[in-house]
């Protein structure tokens, strides 16, 4: 069956981004985008939901699934993030394996492989080639090429947008007959609550990345409009103990000021508004074991 709009054929489909913590997923769907879509950090499993980001390739419209890093879980939290990631699998009509060059091809970039090694459209990206020596690459698209049946093996730069674009157009070629799923423009697919909220958990990385554990949830409690139409939002900063909630405040607030005033800036630059941001620091140290603080993520609560 042929789908058209207008005597054009429309293409549609899901393609899941999956791999190691810190291999560049972000980083790339934020490239593809053109625009900040999930945040980026040096600390590792800094990516919890599972976001959706519309991107159109001429008339096919790849709809990217950006999944958290897959690590081995130890808490409840981990589990959940590592679930949201595998589960983007299932309804995928392509899936694209980031891997960090720098890394190599770990036990972790294996035993993914052994998982998805039967999907029909398989892809890697080879991820932060520009660092690596070609006597190393080659050895080691040579080692994936024979683990599975990978259609296209990219060697790409997240961040210099090299090789990105001729990516593109390769996964634009599987995406299957359909209407459009999404409206046929660029798109991302996450509340804005959500959204808000992991702009500021980006910054408080940022700022105390050495310091603090990943372990930390901000909430975007409301947003009010002025009459000016300036934002009023409030967020809630939820650590797991005094000792942390002091780390984030720091000595007068000043911590807590900076992250607040990057955040605020990060915001009107991505929505192109005025706002004032409102951030409160709580003390609940059984966050991670409440259902509504997952569900809020788009995470499963197991």
């Amino acid at each position: 069956m042929c789908y058209v709009l207008g005597m054009t054929k429309t293409y549609s489909g899901f393609i899941a981004i999956i791999g190691p913590t810190n291999a560049g997923k972000s980083t790339l769907m934020n490239q593809i985008m053109g625009r900040k879509v999930s945040i980026v950090s040096h600390k590792v499993q800094t990516t919890r939901t599972r976001l959706r980001a519309i991107k159109m390739v001429g008339d096919k419209q790849l709809i990217f699934v950006d999944t958290p890093g897959v690590f081995k879980p130890s808490r409840r939290l981990d589990r959940a993030m590592v679930g949201a990631a595998m589960s983007a699998l299932d309804d995928a009509d392509a899936v694209l394996l980031v891997v960090d060059a720098g890394k190599g091809i770990t036990q972790t970039v294996r035993d993914l492989i052994e998982k998805i090694k039967d999907h029909k459209n398989l892809f890697v990206a080879l991820n932060k080639v520009d660092s690596i020596p070609k006597t190393t690459l080659l050895p080691m698209v040579a080692e994936l090429s024979g683990m599975a049946e990978f259609r296209e093996i990219f060697m790409i730069s997240a961040l210099k947008n090299d090789g990105v674009e001729q990516m593109l157009q390769s996964l634009s070629t599987v995406m299957p007959e359909s209407p459009y799923l999404f409206e046929d423009k660029d798109a991302v697919d996450v509340p804005d609550m959500l959204y808000l909220a992991e702009l500021t958990r980006e910054k408080v990385y940022k700022y105390i990345h050495q310091e603090l554990p990943y372990h930390i949830n901000v909430v975007t409690e409301k947003v009010d409009q002025d009459d000016e139409g300036v934002l009023e939002i409030y967020q809630k900063i939820v650590v797991q103990n005094e000792a942390h909630k002091k780390i984030v405040v720091g000595r007068g607030g000043e911590q807590l000021k900076k992250i607040g005033t990057a955040a605020r800036h990060d915001i009107q630059d991505q929505w192109g508004v005025n706002a004032r941001l409102h951030l409160f620091v709580r003390v609940e140290e059984n966050w991670e074991n409440v259902a509504e603080n997952y569900t809020d993520q788009g995470l499963e609560f197991k």
